[in-house]
């Protein structure tokens, strides 16, 4: 099973958070809910070893619940509206924050579960910036 996966994930931050998140993804995030958009990590990704890949799924949903992830969209159906369609599955994550998003990104975990990433598919990933609530 080879397909696309996408993932989402965005968040704007405020120039002390931006300093904050410069030293370390173990930074804090001192951002209210309120004052701080959602953040969606979007990661376009070919899958050439389903079975491989599934080692991956496995190694990195546990990363995603561990920096407040949610599954917005997994592998449910999708219409092309306009360019080429996606050739497989679509995957939506979204984040509290963007500082929430690069945390994840720069996971000791989700570093180590890329890896396998690596090995089993091919990708381009992205940190997109959200609306402000």
């Amino acid at each position: 099973m080879t397909g696309w996966l996408l993932f989402l994930a965005t968040s704007a931050m405020t120039a002390p958070q931006a300093n904050l998140a410069s030293n370390g993804p173990a930074a804090a995030d001192h951002s209210t809910p309120e004052s701080t958009p959602k953040a969606y990590v979007v990661a376009d990704i070919r899958v050439t070893d389903a079975e491989g890949y599934q080692a991956y799924l496995s190694a990195i949903s546990p990363v995603v619940k561990k920096h407040g992830g949610i599954y917005i969209a997994r592998a449910g159906r999708t219409m092309s509206v306009e360019g080429a369609p996606p050739s497989g599955r679509i995957v939506i994550i979204e984040f509290p924050s963007f500082a929430a998003a690069e945390a994840f990104e720069n996971s000791q975990e989700g570093l180590a579960a890329g890896e396998i990433r690596h090995q089993t598919a091919t990708s381009r990933i992205f940190v997109v910036e959200g609306s402000k609530p």
